[in-house]
């Protein structure tokens, strides 16, 4: 049972899940996945066993509604294009399938080391290779290759979902690279998100290695999770306005700047444990 303190703090970052969804396409993943974390080490629901497979599958299960409700949003401000979703959305599926599956089998010290080695290497990519905080060439945007859509979907999907950050982080700099501009990249990053998700949290919400425990779902926490999408629903409906409002250097910026204090949070709470 969650108390007012521990509801009233996962509410909190429920709104900024909310606005990362709709600003950046992240679907809440880099946020709920060290705040799950942190919450369970800092409270009765950390166990000291599997709080970082709880905390993966719960960021799933949030994204999975965060990531639908921004797409319908996006849909109707007419910011998606079918040719970036279709047919890399199905690899993406099949990729999310394999990922969460591979993630209910490695241990949670490894499971959270590898976060961390993907939130530094996000990092280092976005900002020492060209074509993500400004967009190079004449700014055309290019159609996908097979090969990016086919083995680069599925390779997406595996990531995304064994790490629950629903793949935006590779999506919206391979649209970028494609001459994209940040809002149309972050408003594709939403409905690519959907089939990670959703793989995931089945997967996640029926695993047979996830030890019963009150208020769970296999490994997801029904409690954490309706508390995190009390504030970030709210916050998709009031943020979505400001869609493609940004300017697109400042957006793209913004996107790096906001991995950093993630990728320390969760350095913190991994060594705190």
């Amino acid at each position: 049972m969650l108390t007012t303190s521990s509801f009233l703090t996962l509410l909190l970052f429920g709104c900024l899940t909310g606005v990362t969804t709709v600003l950046f396409g992240f679907g809440g993943g880099f946020v709920t996945v060290p705040v799950v974390y942190g919450f369970l080490g800092a409270t009765a629901h950390g166990d000291g066993d599997g709080a970082m497979h709880v905390a993966v599958a719960t960021s799933t299960a949030v994204m999975l509604v965060n990531a639908a409700w921004a797409t319908v949003a996006q849909h109707r401000a007419g910011r998606l294009r079918r040719e970036y979703l279709w047919p890399l959305a199905g690899y993406v599926l099949l990729g999310a399938a394999l990922g969460s599956l591979v993630a209910t089998r490695i241990s949670d010290t490894l499971l959270n080391a590898l976060f961390a080695v993907y939130l530094l290497v996000t990092i280092a990519d976005s900002v020492l290779r060209k074509g993500f905080l400004a967009v190079t060439g004449d700014g055309a945007p290019r159609p996908l290759g097979r090969i990016t859509t086919t083995l680069g979907g599925a390779g997406i999907g595996t990531v995304a979902a064994s790490l629950g950050v629903g793949g935006s982080v590779m999506t919206v700099p391979l649209l970028r690279r494609r001459g994209l501009p940040m809002a149309t990249a972050t408003a594709l990053a939403n409905p690519l998100s959907v089939p990670v998700a959703l793989a995931g949290s089945v997967v996640y919400a029926l695993a047979p290695a996830a030890q019963a425990h009150t208020g769970r779902l296999g490994y997801v926490d029904l409690g954490a999770g309706a508390a995190l999408l009390c504030g970030s629903l709210p916050a998709i409906a009031v943020v979505k306005r400001l869609g493609g409002r940004v300017p697109d250097r400042l957006h793209s910026a913004a996107y790096v700047a906001l991995l950093v204090p993630v990728l320390i949070v969760m350095l913190v709470t991994r060594s705190g444990t």
